[in-house]
């Protein structure tokens, strides 16, 4: 039998439209071995690694007269080779032209009648590299059925594993429209209110369906409706989306926030300031230069509110990828001047949000029904997609990933960024990876709305280094 698709899930498809596709996505850099890497190898990784993940040879299949949610259904035609393709650089291929390529890939929709992501491996990059460039539906990676694809190409060993497996999967027939109409019935018997909620709104009103995810929890209400006392202020990063995109990598020494957390927080301050407030304290003086290179009003009072998920464990879990997972909403002091005040203030914000109660924990958004974090980027792209885009200015995203290197068929990762989806007058998304040593930011914009966020890429570098080079705050 068919396997419904949750209200939450389907509502991710309900919800895109063609300028905010809802996909989130991976960038992978990585050193080529002596042997070489090329496209055939992947697909034979692929191919292999998916016999344990049924749902990436599952496609979406609407029940007629939306009497229940889609279904996911075995794709008869599927075929590894139209989800992992090729793409090259001209030769040396440098970050620029990596960077203007995913914004190219990234914004253009998934084919919905086949399986819900894409893969790329991209040639020709200078030293000797080559990228991995993915797509994953925020519909697809559930948290139950679904990890993210980048999940599945990664292993830890530079030595490629085992992967024997005899995959016998054949494709089951796809349901009739009167097979989908029974089952749909079938359910209603063992769920009737999921009938009315389905066709009154046909899952096609935001507010409604929002309300509809957030309702079932009321410390979720509690933490939206503080929020929503005070709507985020107005800012060049809420403006109309287009389908036209741009990205900037930006790449940073996990030992540098490290060393900005020491020297800034000593004493009994220590344990109240993590390495996740030094990065939004970074992130927030990006901020005030870029908008001072815009000509934008900054004065003391000026913030940008953003909507960070966040590790709950101690500064040394958050460097491992953590089953915990918090959303808070935070004000960044973009119009405090001092560098190390700003860190302070960023840390006191969360720190108080946190012992309020007002954020909302990873064990409420798992019994929302699909929100196990799998992959907390992909976490953080569907909570953000169930709040109002009156409440935060900007999605700011921090995964910590291992501190070990990564490989594939014995390539070895050197880096990896995110790509983040944009939401509706959302013009900016921030996500970024501590890995092996490093923090990796991925900048993903609305073309028209943010040309210059390459000079935001470049003042999170700056702003880095004015927090090492920050005079201790004297802060009681």
């Amino acid at each position: 039998m068919a396997d419904r698709m949750s209200t939450l899930d389907s509502s991710f498809l309900a919800l895109e439209e063609p300028s905010t596709p809802m996909h989130v996505g991976s960038v992978m850099v990585f050193d080529a071995p002596d042997e070489g890497f090329d496209y055939d190898r992947l697909v034979g990784i692929i191919a292999r690694r998916i016999a344990y993940v049924p749902r990436y040879r599952q496609r979406v299949r609407n029940v007629p007269g939306r009497l229940a949610n889609p279904v996911w259904i075995d794709d008869e035609r599927f075929d590894v080779t139209y989800h992992v393709r090729r793409s090259a650089l001209p030769r040396p291929g440098g970050d620029e032209q990596l960077e203007e390529l995913i914004a190219r890939i990234q914004p253009r929709p998934l084919d919905r009648s086949r399986p819900l992501w894409e893969v790329y491996l991209v040639e020709g990059l200078a030293d000797d590299r080559f990228a991995i460039i993915t797509k994953t539906h925020q519909a697809l990676v559930d948290g139950v059925n679904a990890v993210d694809i980048a999940h599945l190409i990664l292993e830890d060993s530079e030595s490629p594993g085992s992967q024997s497996v005899h995959d016998t999967w054949r494709p089951s027939r796809e349901p009739s429209q009167t097979e989908l109409i029974v089952s749909a019935l079938a359910d209603t018997v063992r769920a009737p209110g999921q009938l009315v909620e389905t066709v009154q709104s046909g899952i096609t009103d935001v507010k409604t369906t929002a309300g509809r995810v957030l309702g079932v929890a009321g410390e979720v209400v509690s933490a939206l409706a503080r929020a929503s006392a005070s709507p985020a202020p107005t800012s060049p990063l809420n403006a109309r989306v287009g389908r036209a995109r741009r990205y900037v990598m930006v790449g940073t020494d996990l030992d540098d926030y490290k060393k900005v957390r020491s020297r800034l927080t000593q004493g009994a301050f220590a344990d109240d300031v993590s390495i996740n407030d030094v990065i939004l304290a970074t992130i927030t003086g990006a901020f005030r230069t870029w908008l001072m290179m815009r000509g934008e009003s900054v004065h003391g009072a000026t913030t940008i509110r953003a909507m960070v998920p966040v590790s709950v464990h101690d500064v040394e879990s958050e460097l491992s990828a953590g089953r915990h997972l918090t959303a808070c909403f935070v004000d960044l002091p973009v119009g405090e001047p001092g560098a190390s005040m700003r860190l302070h203030q960023i840390a006191f914000a969360m720190r108080q949000q946190m012992e309020a109660g007002s954020a909302v924990g990873a064990d409420t958004l798992v019994g929302l029904g699909g929100f196990a974090p799998p992959t907390m980027h992909t976490l953080a792209a569907r909570l953000g997609g169930a709040v109002s885009r009156r409440l935060f200015n900007v999605a700011i995203t921090n995964v910590p990933g291992p501190q070990h290197p990564l490989f594939v068929a014995g390539a070895q990762m050197a880096s990896t960024y995110p790509v983040m989806p944009l939401g509706v007058s959302k013009a900016l998304s921030i996500g970024l990876t501590s890995y092996d040593g490093g923090v990796y930011y991925g900048l993903y914009a609305d073309r028209d709305a943010l040309p210059d966020v390459d000079v935001l890429g470049q003042s999170i570098v700056d702003s880095l280094q004015e927090l090492l080079e920050a005079p201790r705050s004297r802060t009681r």
